[in-house]
């Protein structure tokens, strides 16, 4: 797989206090198999799908231990321009660029409205080796309470368009790259308790949600939203047992008409 376009989902990794119940509840739920963990990089561990690369988990560095969650990173061309374009466009920078062996550069930063992802600047490390089949990587969405600091924030940082869904009822929003849809925006509703903050959500494909959430609740996930029905596909959120939040979506059973866009300059 080449480099992704600026501005693409291009890897997820989690911090897990205990990786091998991560690796467990993954691999159960999505089919996930593991390579050997690099105690060079902090015991990194490498999942796959099919054979292929999806995603990592790692247990946390000293001082980082919390919550666990998904961290998703946007391919760039150089990490530092695009962190020092996350500063100047009102957002943080929580890690510096970071080289990580030959494998790429690395920078963890925070949007204006409290989201944190990650931004990766390939080298012998391209990013998801497969994505949209079952057990890798479907999409992502912005949770944000917000959404007017995200909307102008991330069309400056990558080179993003941006379409409004139009409904009355939900306030969403599509970036995309050229023609391609890559991240969602969604305005947080009350339904989310205050102390959650803005986040990133990161869908996995399966093949049966309902399936999937059966599965993942059976082994201490809890189901915040779903299974539901949509233009997209059947999908649901959940909290796994360690508490990191995700999504699993069955892309083939849709339902419904696909909703009306507006571009947004």
């Amino acid at each position: 797989m080449a480099v992704q376009p600026e501005g693409t989902p291009c890897w997820a990794d989690a911090m897990f206090s205990d990786v091998e119940g991560a690796k467990s509840f993954y691999g159960d739920v999505l089919g996930w198999t593991f390579g050997e963990s690099s105690s060079e990089y902090g015991n990194y561990t490498q999942a796959y799908s099919g054979g292929k690369a999806v995603a990592a988990v790692v247990p946390p560095m000293p001082g980082q231990e919390g919550q666990s969650a998904w961290c998703l990173y946007f391919a760039s061309a150089d990490a530092a321009t695009t962190a020092g374009k996350v500063r100047s466009r009102g957002g943080e920078v929580l890690m510096e660029p970071m080289e990580v062996g030959e494998f790429g550069t690395m920078a963890l930063v925070r949007d204006p409205g409290g989201a944190v992802f990650g931004i990766w600047q390939a080298g012998a490390h391209e990013g998801f080796e497969v994505t949209g089949e079952p057990g890798a990587y479907a999409w992502a969405e912005v949770f944000t309470r917000e959404p007017e600091k995200s909307d102008a924030f991330f069309p400056a940082v990558f080179p993003f368009t941006a379409q409004q869904m139009q409904d009355d009822s939900v306030d969403f929003r599509v970036f995309s790259i050229g023609s391609t849809p890559v991240l969602g925006r969604m305005r947080m509703t009350d339904d989310f308790p205050p102390e959650v903050p803005s986040y990133v959500n990161v869908y996995f494909s399966v093949e049966d949600c309902d399936e999937a959430v059966a599965r993942a609740t059976a082994r201490g996930a809890v189901l915040r939203f779903g299974p539901m029905e949509s233009p997209f596909g059947k999908f649901a959120a959940l909290s796994d047992p360690q508490g990191a939040a995700f999504s699993v979506i069955d892309m083939k059973t849709t339902q419904g008409e696909m909703p009306g866009m507006t571009d947004v300059s």
